[in-house]
């Protein structure tokens, strides 16, 4: 007997949707499952074959906990804004809204002709007002938050406020930007938008200059996988590193927290290692270098204080905050041509890449142990985001470091009794220490030790833990995106009311930037926020 598929398919799946078979009410007598698939874009070519692939496997395992007497919850939502349903309104001049529920309803057709068990009462879509203003709620939430670390966890912002006004800075463990250090009366005197400069400082959603990927055609910033040898996936434009005002969110404050939490999940060792790794816990020391003949002092940040007597070079990011300092007027034609060519380099791009690059400064260092100067160079292997954007080069005990060395036939100098520096650094951590002054005859662990202490005790530095977690770039400059819940005045953010909740995106006559580099949200009319007064 034949099976006829088309037939059997559509008759079950015409009475599973006449009969509700899949919606879910509440039934406290069944033990609650909740089955989440990754929402999939709404794109213009439908459903590619990643997307069952996965969806086949969690509606299994969603059938199977069913048969077992679970209540579960398998709901189906669309990741409904994004860039290609914009770049499409730009070249057909449809709005991005039109395009997106053409490709919902396409998705729908096919998630439901494969027989998913969804409850489609259930269904999201991101681009619906009533589902963002929730995640304009959070944003709020986030923006009036702080994160202190003596609570281990996020607290209100006016509770901060409430804290400077009782003793300024004074005895507060709280997560921020950089350091302040200020009185309650140094508080209660600052104008209203130098207090509100001073909470960006903290709050947990926060506005911050930052290194982004921008691309000019598209109008936007991209994240590093949407970028290739520095031309945008999308269309192929050029993108370049360019420092710009940005949303980000204060996920380095939780670094402790999340590893702390991965000894309480149930997941595999592999995964926690890799979350490990990706946190990036480092104990170690911040050194400063003084600038030869200038007051300039360059804080570095290192794990292996012990091996400071080997430091023959210094090397800056080229997004380094040092460079304009540090950069001889010999140098800086040389200089501007580097900087010039490396910004088109994703970071991700330039930490896979072994290619050795620099350009020196003109500018010269004090090892403060031993007073030796040494040489100021500007390479794209070392990053702006960890640390300080600043390394003191070891290139004995460090590969890259080493390779930098021999390319500009730079010194090294053996640090660990036996370590064959002819060929390769020698980067064990292990090995009995030389040519390091009061660290001679000690082992490696002892020197690190006994460094850290030195520098301490003798203003060089203090001992400081780091993370490689950075915070998350949390903004754009396109339209089809959630509004953030935010206006201002007098050029300072504020939160809008949680009752006006959600802000919509308004008409706009283009989908393009302006003319004078404006998001198109800036093409809007009358798109105003009136403050309330009561």
């Amino acid at each position: 007997m034949e099976y006829n598929f088309n037939e059997i398919e559509k008759k079950w799946q015409a009475f599973w949707k006449e009969n509700h078979i899949y919606q879910v009410k509440t039934d406290k007598s069944k033990p609650k499952f909740y089955v989440l698939d990754m929402f999939p874009y709404p794109s213009g070519a439908g459903l590619h074959v990643g997307h069952p692939l996965g969806y086949i496997a969690s509606d299994i395992y969603a059938r199977y906990k069913r048969l077992k007497g679970f209540n579960v919850l398998h709901p189906m939502g669309y990741d409904a804004y994004g860039l290609p349903a914009e770049q499409y309104a730009i070249q057909t001049g449809q709005h991005p809204a039109i395009t997106t529920e053409q490709n919902i309803k396409r998705y729908r057709e096919q998630l439901d002709k494969i027989g998913f068990s969804f409850d489609w009462d259930r269904e999201v879509q991101t681009c619906d007002p009533q589902y963002y203003k929730w995640t304009q709620w959070a944003f709020i939430k986030m923006f009036q938050s702080y994160y202190c670390y003596g609570a281990g966890q996020a607290r209100p912002i006016d509770e901060l406020i409430e804290a400077f006004e009782l003793q300024g800075t004074k005895d507060l463990n709280i997560a921020c930007t950089e350091p302040l250090s200020f009185t309650a009366e140094e508080w209660k005197a600052k104008p209203e938008k130098e207090k509100q400069e001073t909470l960006m400082n903290y709050r947990i959603a926060y506005l911050a200059d930052t290194m982004v990927n921008w691309c000019a055609d598209l109008g936007t910033v991209l994240a590093n996988d949407e970028v290739s040898e520095g031309l945008s996936i999308r269309g192929g434009y050029p993108v370049e590193q360019r420092k710009m005002r940005q949303w980000s969110l204060r996920i380095s404050a939780y670094a402790q927290r999340l590893l702390d939490g991965l000894d309480k999940i149930n997941w595999t060792d592999s995964l926690k290692e890799t979350q490990r790794n990706w946190i990036g816990r480092s104990e170690g020391a911040e050194i400063q270098f003084a600038i030869t003949n200038d007051k300039l002092r360059i804080t570095v940040f290192t794990t292996r204080a012990d091996t400071i007597f080997g430091v023959t070079f210094m090397v800056l990011a080229p997004e380094s905050e040092y460079v304009s300092r540090v950069v001889t007027p010999g140098q800086q034609a040389a200089v501007d041509t580097y900087l010039e060519a490396v910004k088109r380099r994703t970071e991700r791009e330039r930490i896979a890449d072994r290619k050795v690059t620099g350009v020196f400064s003109g500018s010269y260092a004090v090892n403060p142990v031993n007073g030796a100067e040494i040489p100021v160079w500007i390479s794209d292997y070392v990053l702006a985001g960890y640390g300080t954007g600043a390394i003191m080069a070891v290139p004995a005990h460090d590969s890259r470091d080493y390779a930098f060395a021999r390319h500009f036939n730079l010194p090294v100098i053996p640090l660990i009794e036996g370590a064959d520096v002819s060929e390769e650094s020698f980067d064990a951590k292990e090995g009995i220490m030389i040519n390091s002054g009061f660290l001679n005859g000690l082992t490696v662990k002892e020197a690190i030790q006994k460094a850290k202490e030195y520098i301490v005790e003798n203003g060089l530095g203090k001992v400081k833990v780091n993370y490689r977690l950075r915070d998350a770039i949390f903004s754009r400059q396109r339209y089809w995106g959630e509004p953030f819940p935010i206006y201002y005045k007098n050029g300072m953010p504020y939160a809008v009311a949680e009752e006006d909740l959600p802000v919509e995106l308004p008409e706009v006559d283009k989908f393009l930037p302006t003319e004078t580099g404006e998001p198109p949200l800036g093409r809007a009319k009358n798109w105003m926020y009136e403050e309330n007064k009561s």
